[in-house]
């Protein structure tokens, strides 16, 4: 897009993207994950925080459970956008996620698994004479998932441990967010400076290709197969 004014003229590039939270549903739970634990927790005292707190990474007490083929999507996809990522020379990217409950019955409930979409993707069913009731499911909109919370005192940085007797059907809406940051000098002060002060590997401020194995090798923790 070009402005123009009587004494100059100047060129913006400006994106528009599409909102991740765009839904019927409502969302309950919204978290903001980057894979680093230096700060990244919310400020707001425990009885301010409500559906519109955006929550972080040590903010995050459930583990998502999929479906395979869910699953498989998912990794396949992740993979492939953090190897995009990298390559540019891209970080400081979150996963945005939003939960909704199924139990809280706002709406009616959507098909509990995957079948051929609008999008191409797959569906758990395989009757073709089934007609799905609902909104339209694909990876990262409408999905089906088992949300299992997890044991307190654990680490950003390690395996997540499930309490099996509080586990609750979900609705998860996700999608990578803020990936126009490229590692340009001011992250390279700030990587440098926040690593006199704390592990250099728990901040969010490193280099592109350490960004996305930490950011994969996290979501990959949170993010499992259901069996």
């Amino acid at each position: 897009m070009k402005t123009y004014n009587a004494v100059e003229q100047k060129q913006i590039r400006f994106i528009v993207m599409g909102n991740v939270f765009c839904s019927e549903y409502r969302i309950h739970k919204r978290f903001d994950l980057k894979g680093s634990s230096h700060g990244r927790i919310t400020d707001k005292p425990r009885e301010e925080i409500d559906e519109t707190t955006t929550l972080k990474d040590l903010d995050l007490n459930f583990v998502f459970r999929l479906e395979q083929s869910w699953f498989q999507e998912l990794k396949w996809q992740l993979d492939r956008d953090c190897e995009f990522l990298e390559a540019e020379g891209i970080m400081d990217y979150s996963l945005l996620i939003g939960l909704h409950f199924r139990d809280d019955h706002s709406v009616d409930e959507t098909e509990s698994s995957p079948r051929d979409t609008l999008s191409g993707k797959r569906d758990m069913h395989d009757d073709d004479t089934h007609i799905p009731r609902g909104p339209l499911i694909r990876l990262g909109m409408n999905m089906p998932a088992r949300a299992a919370r997890m044991c307190s005192g654990k680490s950003n940085n390690s395996t997540p441990s499930e309490n099996t007797s509080e586990i609750s059907d979900v609705i998860l809406y996700f999608g990578i967010i803020d990936i126009l940051q490229d590692y340009d000098i001011s992250k390279r002060i700030e990587h440098a400076y926040k690593s006199l002060q704390v592990d250099p590997t728990s901040i969010s401020a490193v280099d592109p290709k350490l960004y996305s194995k930490r950011f994969r090798d996290f979501i990959h923790r949170i993010f499992v197969e259901d069996t």
